[in-house]
């Protein structure tokens, strides 16, 4: 019986080693939820600047899962040392006598409440970490379909610059077309009126009309090929 009285008292002082650690995450995890309640408030509001808030967020993230490594240990220590004393009073089966209190007694009044405080600072971390966990989320997911729309935004204004573009091109191939033809006419023309010098007669408007046709169409055929094959190869 002594043996166990000095388990139960050796095994108390145990359990409330837990005790100063409670005491000291307490005002941390106050803190938290103030600045938790802030950055949802912000969120739920919409004020912009998702970045920033989603940093603040990660920073809560990490202070909580600090606050829960240096405490988890020694919290679960005090519960299991909080077990280890109450299957000590009960193996001295007590019997109440009037106007003595027990020991169980007593320990439900001086220790009981000490490990009430240590579960309830450690369920209040866990809680934390699920609630910044789930803020952390929902401004994860409103990041991304802002981004999506920008990227679909951009993308659209891709299509159209390249649609611009597109025309741009097909403008200019028509001009080149027609600047071939022009030169390649005017090369004509001075072939007619050479021809015309050297005795032979030949009409230089003719010659010009007839190959105005002659030039264009091939070279617009031309274009066309390599359009074609520019295109096959870009897919």
């Amino acid at each position: 019986m002594a043996k166990g009285l000095f388990e139960i008292e050796a095994y108390r002082l145990m359990a409330l080693f837990g005790l100063p650690v409670a005491r000291e995450q307490a005002p941390r995890a106050a803190e938290v939820e103030q600045a938790l309640a802030a950055l949802t408030g912000h969120i739920a509001h919409d004020r912009g600047g998702d970045e920033a808030l989603l940093a603040s967020l990660t920073t809560l993230a990490a202070q909580v899962e600090h606050a829960i490594d240096a405490s988890q240990y020694r919290f679960s220590a005090s519960r299991a040392y909080y077990d280890l004393v109450g299957a000590r009073i009960a193996e001295l089966r007590e019997r109440p006598v009037p106007g003595i209190q027990t020991i169980e007694e007593f320990m439900s009044k001086r220790l009981a409440p000490a490990m009430a405080t240590i579960a309830s600072v450690g369920e209040r971390l866990s809680d934390l970490a699920e609630r910044v966990a789930r803020a952390s989320n929902l401004l994860s997911t409103r990041v991304e379909i802002a981004r999506e729309k920008q990227n679909q935004t951009l993308l659209e204004s891709m299509e159209s610059r390249a649609r611009l573009q597109l025309r741009l091109q097909e403008t200019v191939e028509g001009l080149s077309i027609a600047a071939i033809t022009y030169y390649g006419a005017g090369l004509i023309g001075y072939l007619a009126n050479g021809v015309s010098a050297s005795g032979y007669h030949l009409d230089h408007d003719i010659a010009v009309a007839v190959a105005i046709p002659l030039i264009a169409i091939p070279v617009a055929l031309a274009l066309k090929r390599v359009r074609r094959k520019l295109g096959y190869h870009q897919q």
